[in-house]
């Protein structure tokens, strides 16, 4: 009885949260049973999905095998990881950093001009980005090119040159999200008591020694929250950023292909449903398994800035 009085007494929060529940349940619940196609040698049939999966033969681990069995499954899983752990701990400075001087701006309307200037690029496709980006590298019109012959350089092909672009894909993914993640940890900083800052100046602290004493120790528990969920995800990969700013290039295979575009050129070329949701799977196991330990490490560190 006191658990329904609770229920009624917060029926306007439980229906708020209603449809957000009934989003997941639907897209992200019901689907994990879907897993099952991992370990079938998946085929359509006439009679729908269920009548397929039901048809279709189990090949156990065979889907798993011929993932890693590829001569690329090393370069694949390499590119993933590496660009990942840049973009959590680059992404993470850079986002501390813009989130900080925004804190030290005294002009409410400064910071609003800033924080959407910043957060614009989070909000475009990559695709429209693409065509930019290819209106700085193309080969005969590119600016990047004329720049460059301008002051007597030579032309480069940089759709065909692959030290650069382990660069640009960086740049351009720290671009794109470090006006979210400094957003957020601009509402963190506002939310620290001012009493600490006063109580600093009165004891002569430099602005240097109160972000370094204060504001930094105060963003420790949320840094490790939202580090231990970007782990989850290192082998995870934005496939716009490496499969349409390249422009899907060959020549460049070696340096841009990571996982999520390894499954795509897959499955257009093979149509082999089964070996994608393998390597889906795959990937949510490895980063729940990922977060889990990022967790226990943290806890042992500091128990307060752990997330479960």
């Amino acid at each position: 009885m006191a658990m329904l009085r609770n229920l009624w007494r917060n029926k306007a929060f439980l229906l708020m949260a209603l449809p957000g529940t009934i989003w997941l349940i639907l897209f992200f619940y019901i689907p994990v049973f879907g897993n099952v196609v991992a370990f079938k040698n998946f085929h359509y049939s006439s009679g729908g999905f269920f009548q397929s999966l039901r048809e279709s033969p189990w090949v156990g681990f065979d889907n798993f095998k011929f993932l890693f069995s590829s001569n690329n499954a090393y370069l694949i899983t390499r590119n993933t990881v590496l660009y990942n752990v840049a973009f959590i701990v680059l992404g993470l400075i850079f986002a501390v950093f813009l989130a900080i001087v925004l804190s030290e701006l005294r002009s409410k309307r400064m910071i609003k001009i800033y924080q959407t200037s910043m957060l614009f690029p989070y909000f475009l496709s990559w695709v429209i980005i693409s065509y930019f980006v290819f209106a700085f590298l193309s080969p005969d019109k590119g600016l990047m090119n004329s720049i460059l012959t301008l002051f007597g350089g030579e032309e480069i092909n940089w759709y065909n040159e692959q030290k650069y672009w382990p660069f640009i894909l960086i740049v351009l993914g720290i671009w794109k999200g470090v006006g979210y993640n400094s957003v957020i940890y601009f509402a963190s900083i506002m939310g620290i008591n001012s009493d600490y800052y006063e109580a600093a100046m009165v004891d002569g602290a430099s602005k240097w020694q109160q972000i370094k004493n204060i504001t930094i120790p105060q963003l420790v528990p949320l840094i490790s929250i939202l580090s231990i969920l970007s782990v989850g995800n290192i082998f995870r990969a934005d496939f716009g950023l490496f499969y349409q700013i390249p422009r899907n290039s060959g020549a460049l295979y070696e340096v841009t292909s990571v996982l999520d575009t390894y499954i795509y050129n897959g499955l257009t070329s093979t149509g082999d449903i089964g070996m994608t949701a393998a390597a889906g799977l795959y990937q949510s196991v490895v980063g729940c398994i990922l977060v889990v330990l990022a967790n226990f490490i943290v806890r042992k560190f500091d128990e307060e800035s752990a997330l479960f």
